[in-house]
């Protein structure tokens, strides 16, 4: 790495890969970014409205937040950042959000998001205090998996309730499901990247003639679209904060680290760059975008998998590219009209896309464990993560005092937790465990 701030990115053919500090030209640069944002839009919409949050907000916040990392990490790591839907479970269960409509207690879920980005920050100086590896240590992929996939089943019935138990609107939601997976399975690459965004339209598109031409359904209402200026001041909320908000979503910040780390590997595997220097300012930027995000009303943030999955299939890796992402999510953040749209979304569509979603959330920690060998033979491994699916599953709440505990923080505080204490062994240096 050298003494500036910024790389000097260097102009590449059309041909090859290109790397973070290279770019392929204006004209390319500037439509991979419009892809990146195609990809990333479908999960940062969605994770905002099962919240009941505005996505106006989430879009704007989602830009700025890529924007600010992209500064603070020196324009060194390809990454966007979009809404995290590790929030959602304790979100819901915080403010008793019903499902439908906006979420009257918005202020006092951005307190609490506020404060698991302040100490998702702090760890990040920590970590570019002190180096990486007592955070790997900490949460070696044993725990990552068990904490990411307990969040997955701690979510699932925020999915299905949605769905209903029958009727057309749960086919219509289960017709999204399936639009979705058959995408994501057989459409062309490019299709494959946007396969969320693709099946939201789709399925929407059937639910307005099952609802508004056949009148199966209650109807989509069109007068907010229409009434809706294609340019606009976004409508801000300012955090309210509490004990109990801190308490129950500070937590979350160890779930966004898990996240944040396992990216950062993948990028450097795909990237054929050292990413792991670059831990403490990642760490520290996303905290920042999450605390930026949360006063203005937002969601928190984080790094986002599908823009890591459009790298790899582009092989182009400049970060420029992400800059150009963010400018163009801050546009859309500024149109009323796009919000309109977001928020005629059919709860039954978003449901359906939910299950699909939020499956995958705990579905993909198997990949780290089988990725890392994670030894499941060791009762040292089979603990921590047995019983953190089980807090997480079963949302295994504990109250002390006025602060409530929800089955995602018990999960993270059990993985992390039991694996420290059944990984110790006297006289043994090397107390990390997981498969690493």
């Amino acid at each position: 790495m050298t003494g500036q701030w910024f790389p000097t990115w260097r102009r590449v053919g059309t041909q090859g890969s290109v790397a973070p500090d290279e770019h392929p030209g204006a004209t390319q640069t500037v439509l991979l970014g419009a892809q990146h944002v195609l990809s990333m839009t479908g999960s940062t919409v969605l994770g905002p409205l099962l919240m009941g949050f505005d996505p106006n907000i989430a879009i704007l916040a989602s830009g700025l937040g890529t924007l600010l990392f992209f500064v603070l990490t020196g324009g060194r790591v390809p990454s966007y950042l979009g809404s995290s839907f590790s929030f959602i479970a304790l979100v819901v269960a915080l403010t008793h959000y019903s499902g439908h409509g906006p979420n009257p207690d918005i202020a006092l879920a951005c307190g609490g998001i506020f404060v698991a980005g302040l100490v998702y920050a702090l760890i990040g100086v920590l970590v570019g205090l002190t180096g990486t590896q007592w955070i790997e240590r900490l949460m070696p992929p044993a725990v990552t998996g068990a904490v990411g996939a307990a969040i997955g089943l701690n979510l699932a019935p925020v999915a299905t309730r949605g769905l209903g138990h029958g009727g057309a609107q749960t086919a219509c939601g289960l017709f999204a499901l399936l639009c979705m997976v058959v995408l994501a399975r057989y459409a062309p690459s490019f299709i494959r990247r946007i396969a969320i965004l693709v099946a939201l339209v789709l399925a929407s598109a059937v639910y307005a003639l099952a609802a508004n031409g056949l009148h199966l359904m209650p109807p989509i209402d069109f007068a907010a679209i229409r009434a809706a200026p294609l340019f606009g001041l976004p409508h801000l909320v300012t955090p309210r904060f509490s004990v109990q908000s801190a308490t129950l979503l500070a937590p979350v910040a160890l779930v966004l680290v898990a996240e944040n780390l396992g990216h950062l590997k993948a990028l450097s595997t795909i990237t054929g760059r050292p990413m792991e220097p670059m831990m403490g300012r990642a760490f520290t930027a996303d905290g920042l975008a999450t605390m930026l995000a949360a006063s203005m009303g937002g969601t928190g943030v984080t790094t986002y998998v599908e823009n890591i999955g459009v790298m790899a299939l582009s092989r182009v890796y400049s970060t420029l590219t992400f800059a150009v992402a963010g400018s163009f999510a801050v546009l859309l953040g500024f149109s009323p009209f796009f919000g309109a749209l977001l928020r005629a979304i059919p709860d039954a569509v978003l449901a359906g896309l939910a299950v699909g979603l939020l499956g995958l959330i705990a579905a993909t920690m198997v990949r780290i464990w089988i990725d890392n060998r994670v030894d499941f033979s060791d009762p040292a491994t089979l603990f921590p993560v047995g019983v953190a699916l089980i807090a997480g599953a079963g949302d295994m709440s504990f109250s002390i005092g006025t602060v409530t505990l929800g089955g995602i923080s018990t999960a993270t505080i059990a993985a992390i937790g039991l694996n420290q204490l059944l990984s110790f062994r006297p006289g043994r240096k090397d107390t990390t465990h997981g498969g690493q």
